[in-house]
């Protein structure tokens, strides 16, 4: 299918969407984006530098375009009401309504609408919205809790006691916060991703992810957007049985469905971030887009005309027989400015040299005169591909090395033995 799309977004993940698109040469793809992303740039017919909640600029362009469809990458957006405004305008967009994007955007919200519809996979929790309420609460209970802003925080603001802060720390936390907070029991087991396509009544799955958020090797250190991320050749996880992977898409259909019962139909990619516990698949928060890095793995495997899909979503007419994955592992690894996520070194330069067979996707990174710099963000991800996770792994670190200067990258991901301590403690807690 041959379309003028848009996509709206400059990260690592839009980069991956751009080139899903442009698998097909007849697409002509715009770009809106806050920073110009060099591999973006690079394959765009026209780029906008422009914030991307900057509603209003976002439509004239791609009104004056003759933009058909927009894929939305980031959240932040979708909390402005770009979706509604594009359609209003006739752009079909693979991205949810302001109001369905709160399964994202209003952690109050979701869990609400999860308890009232019996949404299963809803840990127990609190809802504040006074400073000393919610510290009280903390300072007079035994429990350790996960402490979630209501709103946005870039996948940065989620603490979790007895891993990021003790009892006296959360409560200085949530007066921090302003008491805008939910308060949730601490899900102790294994994190997974799942994520969908949907048109608001189908739901078609991708590859099962696992992320890794802390800043460090050992999984230590402060959470991150994601340091990467990787999946297996059969699309599933080790320590995630079949029925696990079921109840957790009967989750993400039962939330889907519930939006549209409330009059809210939710269109676009859905993303489950779940904690697997002994009790089974709980739900750590929903994402109204795809993840970053999630995205580069299943995109780099996707073998459908993305176009396609897009449209199908946009059109409520998707189709599962029209999706398909590559039977391939794949693992992204990316590399981040020294001193990230807290003390990043922005505008220092660094040179990529022979990456090998791995996909390259920019991200936070400036290119001057042929020279790379580093921002304060994500500077650009590795996604080895082959028929085995060790094979895919060998290939993103070769990669990753290959880059020079003030950068680092977590080395562990993807690796045996990392896997293997997945495995052992899914073992131990069931």
């Amino acid at each position: 299918m041959t379309m003028n799309v848009l996509v709206v977004g400059g990260g690592g993940r839009e980069h991956a969407i751009v080139r899903a698109l442009a698998s097909d040469s007849r697409n002509v793809i715009f770009s809106v984006m806050a920073k110009r992303n060099p591999g973006i740039a690079g394959i765009a017919r026209e780029v906008l530098i422009e914030k991307e909640t900057n509603v209003p600029a976002v439509v004239r362009f791609a009104l004056t375009r003759g933009v058909e469809y927009a894929v939305i990458g980031p959240e932040a957006p979708l909390e402005t009401g770009i979706v509604d405004a594009l359609e209003d305008n006739a752009v079909g967009c693979m991205g949810p309504s302001r109001a369905a994007a709160r399964l994202e955007t209003d952690k109050a919200f979701c869990r609400e609408m999860m308890n009232r519809e019996g949404v299963a996979g809803c840990p127990k929790y609190r809802v504040f919205h006074d400073p000393e309420l919610a510290a009280g609460f903390i300072l007079d209970s035994e429990e350790e809790f996960a402490i979630k802003p209501i709103g946005l925080t870039g996948g940065k603001g989620v603490k979790i006691m007895g891993e990021h802060l003790d009892r006296e720390e959360a409560g200085r936390y949530v007066r921090q916060l302003g008491g805008e907070v939910v308060i949730e029991e601490r899900l102790i087991g294994e994190e997974f991703t799942l994520q969908a396509f949907t048109d608001g009544k189908t739901l078609v799955p991708m590859p099962l992810v696992q992320d890794h958020k802390r800043a460090f090797e050992g999984d230590q250190g402060p959470n991150t957007g994601g340091m990467g991320s990787y999946s297996m050749e059969d699309h599933s996880l080790p320590f995630v049985s079949e029925n696990d992977r079921e109840k957790a898409l009967e989750i993400m259909y039962a939330a889907v469905h519930s939006m549209a019962r409330l009059g809210q139909p939710y269109k676009g990619v859905i993303y489950g971030q779940f904690m697997n516990t002994a009790r089974g698949p709980m739900v750590i928060e929903f994402n109204a887009r795809f993840g970053d890095p999630e995205a580069m793995n299943v995109l780099s495997i996707l073998e459908s005309d993305f176009s396609e899909i897009v449209a199908g979503i946009a059109e409520c007419t998707l189709s599962s027989r029209k999706v398909e994955f590559s039977r391939k592992a794949t693992v992204c690894k990316y590399i981040v400015p020294s001193g990230y996520p807290e003390t990043p070194n922005p505008g220092e330069p660094f040179s990529v040299h022979d990456y090998g067979n791995a996909r390259l996707y920019y991200a936070n990174v400036e290119e001057r005169e042929g020279m790379l710099y580093t921002q304060t963000s994500r500077t650009m991800a590795f996604v080895g591909i082959a028929d085995t996770l060790s094979e895919a792994e060998t290939i993103a670190e070769h990669a990753a090395g290959s880059v020079k200067g003030p950068v680092r990258h977590r080395k562990d991901i993807g690796t045996a033995d990392l896997l293997a301590r997945r495995c052992a403690h899914m073992k131990e807690i069931r």
